[in-house]
């Protein structure tokens, strides 16, 4: 069975590895829906490009990392600081992988692919997503799926514990996903070749995994991305549920988009000017 390789944004980097990495088989349907059309990057406050994130391309008999970053990340060091930071974890991660090889040589060279890519940028909001895998041997490699919300007027990180501080929030929230990603299980297992009987089955072990993974604590909810208004606000958040947390490898990051008018209740004040009011 090969590995699956994820991130696109990075395969044109990786190209140029071809002849030493070896070849990958299709990716599953594992990256999350494309932003509206309203979350692409708009012109924000112009500030300075400081020296800061480069591609990265490393080419090793054992090991291939290939990382690609949006060069307008760089005019927000504290944003830029943290997705070198996360790049820089998932390459020592697969380093240390190669170490514990010893002398032994890999069947197939171990890989890092990682992309990151700038889904939204307004003067009070810029949004990166981070896809990609990191492969160590096995089946396919292990998913990376991050995003990274970054509030330039107050040169922070906005995390989700931050944005929504009540556990009657985040129960609002848990009900809302788990509803839709019941949902979207459902027609899922509709669309396959199955009896009723195994349609079933299925949507019921979907349906403990996605409770499990949609339960109302804020570190299930740690990975959101803004989808904007053709105003600059938030009209809603996009959740971003990895594989393995509301469903199996194979069913790939699944999304949520959950309306401003549902979570405004339960946004901390801080936060409440960057939503679309109803």
């Amino acid at each position: 069975m090969n590995r699956v390789g994820q991130g696109t944004g990075v395969a044109m980097l990786m190209l140029a590895l071809a002849g030493c990495g070896k070849q990958q088989a299709g990716a599953p349907d594992a990256a999350p829906a494309a932003p509206d059309a309203a979350t692409a990057p708009a012109p924000a406050d112009e500030a300075p490009t400081v020296a800061g994130l480069h591609d990265v391309i490393e080419n090793d008999p054992r090991y291939v990392v290939g990382i690609s970053y949006p060069p307008a990340v760089n005019k927000y060091p504290g944003l830029a600081q943290e997705l070198g930071a996360y790049a820089d974890q998932a390459r020592a991660e697969l380093l240390k992988a190669v170490d514990e090889l010893g002398n032994d040589q890999p069947r197939a060279p171990y890989e890092l692919s990682l992309a990151f890519d700038l889904l939204v940028e307004t003067p009070q909001v810029v949004a990166v997503a981070a896809e990609g895998s990191s492969y160590t041997g096995g089946a396919h490699g292990q998913p990376l799926v991050a995003r990274f919300v970054w509030l330039p007027r107050q040169e922070r990180m906005l995390t989700a514990q931050a944005l929504v501080d009540s556990p009657a929030g985040w129960k609002a929230i848990s009900d809302y996903t788990g509803d839709k990603l019941l949902e979207q299980a459902m027609v899922r297992a509709q669309g396959e070749d199955m009896t009723p009987e195994e349609q079933q089955a299925q949507v019921r072990n979907l349906s403990k995994m996605i409770d499990e993974g949609t339960a109302p604590d804020a570190a299930n909810f740690a990975q959101f991305q803004p989808v904007m208004d053709a105003a600059g606000h938030v009209a809603a958040l996009r959740f971003v549920f990895p594989p393995y947390q509301v469903g199996p490898y194979s069913d790939g990051t699944r999304t949520v988009d959950v309306p401003a008018a549902v979570l405004l209740p339960h946004v901390a004040a801080d936060y409440r000017e960057l939503f679309a009011q109803p």
